[in-house]
């Protein structure tokens, strides 16, 4: 059978980015009509205030599912670095060590924030006709955690041997799923918010499942032995080392959306159904950057076990290049057409709503680069290894994103609340780019320290500096 595997470290780097991004991509937009598909539905059938308490929720699932996503991520970046220094026996052992410490951070998780979760939506001033069907929809999501780390720990470690394929088809047999279960419970039991809550964990868990059965069947490569699973502190000391901080990092990100939410209850539920709209649409098209960091993080942690250096400096390269084409185009039609996208979710109150998904799309189109090299930079540097220091840029956003929403609130600014998100991409994207400059600058030497066979490497790269000499470099190099 032909493997599905993809070795990173070799071959055109652009290419080999375009072709692993892109089934994460489709991936990611079909992972997203889960919240879409709830979305539409409630709102269509149920109504505008269904519509703003799943909304309402938003910040919170992305706190939950970020922090997972983040920790399973950071898991198995040592996953790639083995695979792409060819030691499969060391790459089995970190799947092993990732799966125990994914099923305790599952327990813990779901324990936190289920005991903790009405407090918090009263902190965030949820407003009190939508409280009801929030904390039902949210509570039913806390409780399917453990679908949720199933298939993003198993999908990530596929992403890790080069396979980007196999976690897309199943995310689109459970999006469908998703949307089937979402009209039978809340069109044909009259479930409402509940019921979105129950289809997206039920068609979560399948997309797991179905992972699982695959790497049985068909990866033996990842077939563990019972010597696999035996804890070892070294390993599992690195898989926290870059777990943890990616797992904060997300969480980091999610506090300051949370300061933005908190700041949207203010203005009232048409605002928040007009913002939980307008962020479904944005969100559709940005997942290509986050499809982007995800490929670089694999990427980069591949070549680095490789010790291929100039390789990484290709790629970033190649991905901001990518990533800057995409922006202009998908810019230019969020700030004219996207704002009619309102239309799939809502019968009622149309016209008032749609001119503020307008302002919100107007505020973050003009600032899709800076998203794009946010994703890209931080992933990929996550992905040579480095787990706190990105997570500097991360306090940074937070603290951009908490100012602006702060300011916005005292002035009871609508637009100021959009600007959030931009004002904390702008910092967090220079710092981040500042990080990479540094790293690239001061530990080149260590890196072909620790590989010294790639003197073909070595040689190309000083070949390439005294290229470089007398031409102005680009930004993304």
């Amino acid at each position: 059978m032909k493997t599905l595997q993809q070795d990173m470290t070799t071959g055109n780097p652009a290419k080999t980015i375009l072709n692993f991004t892109f089934p994460i991509f489709i991936g990611n937009v079909f992972q997203q009509f889960y919240n879409m598909a709830d979305t539409i539905i409630v709102g269509k059938f149920v109504g505008t205030k269904a519509l703003a308490a799943v909304g309402s929720t938003g910040t919170i699932m992305f706190l939950i599912i970020g922090f997972v996503l983040g920790m399973t991520a950071g898991f198995t970046v040592l996953t790639a670095q083995k695979f792409g220094a060819g030691d499969m026996k060391a790459m089995r052992q970190t799947v092993g060590g990732a799966a125990v410490l994914s099923v305790l951070v599952s327990v813990v998780l779901t324990v936190l924030s289920m005991a903790f979760m009405k407090p918090l939506l009263r902190f965030m001033q949820t407003p009190s006709d939508i409280f009801a069907d929030a904390y039902a929809y949210i509570m039913i999501i806390c409780a399917g955690i453990f679908a949720q780390m199933l298939y993003n720990l198993l999908a990530c470690v596929l992403r890790a041997l080069g396979n980007s394929r196999i976690p897309l088809y199943f995310l689109i047999l459970s999006a469908i799923l998703n949307i089937g279960l979402d009209l039978l419970l809340i069109v044909g039991f009259g479930l409402g918010a509940a019921g979105a809550a129950y289809a997206t964990v039920a068609a979560q868990g399948v997309s797991g499942l179905l992972c699982l059965l695959y790497i049985v069947k068909k990866v033996p490569l990842l077939h563990l032995e019972k010597e696999d699973w035996r804890p070892r502190s070294s390993l599992l000391k690195m898989q926290l080392g870059v777990g943890f901080p990616m797992a904060l990092q997300y969480s980091i990100t999610a506090v300051g959306t949370m300061m933005v939410q908190t700041s949207l209850n203010m203005l009232g539920s048409t605002a928040v159904a007009a913002f939980t709209a307008a962020s479904k649409i944005e969100q559709v098209v940005t997942q290509a950057y986050v499809a982007l960091g995800t490929t670089m993080a694999t990427y980069c942690a591949q070549n680095i076990g490789a010790g291929k250096v100039l390789r990484i400096r290709k790629g970033f390269r190649a991905a901001t290049l990518i990533s800057a084409v995409y922006s202009v185009v998908v810019g230019a039609w969020i700030l004219t057409g996207g704002k009619y996208m309102t239309y799939l979710f809502l019968s009622e109150n149309v016209t008032e709503v749609l001119g503020l998904v307008g302002i919100y799309l107007r505020c973050a189109g003009i600032f899709f680069i800076p998203l794009a090299v946010v994703n890209i930079y931080r992933n990929g540097i996550q992905g040579m290894g480095y787990g706190l220091l990105p997570m500097t840029a991360g306090i940074v956003e937070l603290a951009a994103r908490g100012i602006t929403a702060w300011i916005a609130s005292g002035q009871r600014s609508y637009a100021g609340v959009c600007f959030a998100g931009p004002a904390a991409w702008v910092s967090a994207g220079l710092l981040l780019i500042g990080m990479y400059w540094y790293i690239m600058k001061h530990d080149m030497k260590k890196f072909m320290a620790l590989h010294p066979q790639q003197e073909e490497e070595q040689t190309e790269v000083k070949k390439h500096r005294k290229q470089k000499k007398g031409r102005k470099l680009p930004a993304c190099y």
